[in-house]
């Protein structure tokens, strides 16, 4: 993963409350493993008029200029609800998202994407609600996600968050939880090697 410090882009306001892991990424595209080819499905339904995803709708909203290059994803209640799918989180990282900001999330929904690299911010419905409105009367207005002294700023106006320490300190230093325990591999390794000495019999 690549480390989240300070990510300041174009915020997309994605005005729907509820939005579920089917509605991020549809079940048909569910058949890969891997965690790349997913960004062109994101949203299909609402994306493209057809099945097969070679019409776009022009009147949705990450059809448009400035908003198919943004990297903030503005939100309302319960984003990421429905199934744990952790294609979701890839499918919003692999069309080029790293933050989204609401005033709640899917607990599932929420840990796979800090797992995948996307910096989930929990605001106050006035202040989600206030970001809404400054980005759709500033259209191309940018919004700034400072995880190292986590706040939002935009328009001025800067909004505090919180976020679990070992969650933050992942993020900022680009590691899953795998890659966490990769930092300690001398010390798991010379644990194991003191615990076979010492009780030989487990061996």
């Amino acid at each position: 993963m690549e480390p989240f410090t300070v990510l300041t882009s174009v915020a997309v306001p994605l005005d729907r409350s509820n939005v579920d892991t089917d509605a991020i990424i549809p079940k048909q595209f569910l058949r890969k493993i891997e965690r790349t080819g997913f960004g062109k499905h994101l949203f299909h339904e609402w994306r493209y008029t057809d099945y097969e995803g070679t019409q776009e709708n022009k009147d949705f909203i990450l059809n448009q200029e400035p908003y198919n290059k943004a990297q903030v994803l503005l939100a309302r209640d319960n984003f990421g609800c429905g199934s744990s799918r952790e294609h979701a989180p890839w499918a919003l990282y692999d069309f080029g998202f790293r933050c989204i900001i609401a005033p709640s999330f899917a607990d599932i929904f929420y840990n796979n994407c800090i797992k995948n690299g996307i910096l989930l911010v929990r605001l106050k419905v006035e202040e989600v609600e206030e970001l809404f409105q400054y980005v759709l009367k500033n259209k191309g207005a940018h919004v700034a996600a400072d995880l190292e002294n986590k706040v939002v700023k935009a328009g001025g106006e800067t909004y505090p968050f919180e976020i679990d320490a070992f969650n933050r300190e992942c993020l900022l230093k680009g590691l899953d939880q795998v890659g966490w325990t990769l930092q300690f591999t001398d010390k798991i390794s010379a644990f194991e090697e003191k615990l076979v000495k010492e009780t030989p019999w487990l061996k």
